[in-house]
């Protein structure tokens, strides 16, 4: 399996300071208000819903394929809660929103196969167990 790496750096204070994410192809500023308020830029959690989203668009593509079918689309929306835990902050949440379009998939069988993607695509896992109720809502269009 391969490794991929990305890199940060901050400067400055908590509050006043800033940084840069940067990912293969991708390079973003991140602030206290882009990560606390309603700042410009991103922030780890927005980066972690775009791991989890991307994933599960993935993986359940990949389950649907294995029976045969051919999705037109998988589109996947994650809500990453950033919340209080212990005295700290802490991802709480993380609610999947998923919309489908594959012909010849039946209700029955995207529910299971919706519900196996949640639970075994890479970033699911990697959260299993810890301190985030990952929630689903995905629908067969």
């Amino acid at each position: 399996m391969s490794v991929r790496k990305v890199n940060s750096v901050w400067n400055g204070t908590l509050k006043e300071g800033k940084g840069n994410m940067n990912i293969t192809g991708y390079s973003g500023p991140f602030t206290f208000a882009s990560r606390f308020e309603d700042g410009k830029g991103t922030n780890p959690e927005e980066l972690v819903g775009a791991a989890h989203s991307g994933c599960y668009s993935m993986f359940l593509a990949a389950l649907i394929s294995g029976e045969g079918l051919t999705p037109e689309s998988v589109e996947t929306e994650a809500a990453v809660t950033l919340g209080q835990l212990d005295g700290g902050p802490a991802i709480t949440n993380i609610k999947l929103t998923n919309v489908t379009k594959c012909e010849g998939l039946s209700q029955e069988k995207f529910a299971e196969l919706s519900v196996a993607a949640k639970a075994k695509c890479p970033i699911s896992r990697l959260y299993a167990g810890g301190t985030a109720e990952i929630e689903l809502d995905a629908k067969l269009v």
